[in-house]
């Protein structure tokens, strides 16, 4: 899931800052209901918070609610002085492993078209 328009604010300066949001997961026995993941993503946007605390605390509270075989939670910040910030925070269930990746790059291109 990307979520384009994640919004805080700075702790200091109380200016705005934005961020891409992307998360990946494994569920497990739940899933994430999209309209409800919108509604609390935009609860912090009139908080103060530092990138990192933010980004783990939504994963935190996203892994709570679902208890995922696996979420990765990737935050993208938007430049402030200067600097690209980019957050990642994992969450494995203890004993999960992934599936090797399956790469159809390798796979040589179909000759055939369709019509």
């Amino acid at each position: 899931m990307e979520i384009p328009e994640f919004t805080c604010l700075c702790p200091r300066t109380e200016q705005p800052d934005f961020a891409t949001l992307v998360l990946d997961y494994v569920p497990d026995r739940r899933c994430v209901e999209l309209k409800s993941l919108k509604l609390y993503i935009g609860s912090y946007r009139n908080e103060g918070t530092f990138h990192e605390a933010v980004t783990h605390r939504i994963l935190d509270d996203l892994v709570k609610a679902t208890r995922p075989r696996f979420m990765r939670l990737t935050a993208k910040f938007n430049v402030r002085g200067g600097i690209f910030t980019t957050v990642v925070a994992e969450h494995a269930k203890v004993g999960w492993k992934p599936r090797p990746l399956v790469d159809l790059s390798s796979l040589p291109a179909s000759s055939s078209t369709r019509g």
